[in-house]
């Protein structure tokens, strides 16, 4: 019986580990599926919203609307084609831009 004994042992621990079972896939992705949701809803659609804000802006850009380039000039659009715009920066001086260049409208209370 004790010769038998050693035997029995190693094989209920071999039998003891093939009886656990591995964790589900679900349960392995499910960490990373989690922290892609978080970080589209912190990071992707937040800047989704701003891209769409600034193409709205500068499609609605008129005659007389008062922005700022992306270079820090202030400047009153005085002409607008599809791709450009033309900016009077001082009396006299005018300079013709991309719209793309176009950061974003001067607050109401700032002079160019």
């Amino acid at each position: 019986m004790l010769g038998t004994l050693p035997m029995l042992i190693p094989g209920t621990v071999v039998l003891a580990l093939q009886s656990t079972s591995e964790p589900s896939t679900l349960s392995l992705f499910l960490p990373l599926i989690v922290i892609m949701v978080i970080f589209y809803f912190l990071m992707i659609l937040p800047a989704q919203r701003r891209q769409k804000k600034v193409a709205q802006m500068l499609k609605d850009l008129k005659n007389g609307d008062k922005v700022i380039t992306n270079g820090g000039i202030h400047g009153t659009i005085v002409g607008l084609e599809d791709g450009s715009v033309q900016l009077r920066i001082a009396e006299q001086v005018k300079i013709k831009v991309s719209r793309s260049a176009i950061s974003g409208l001067q607050p109401e209370g700032k002079e160019s």
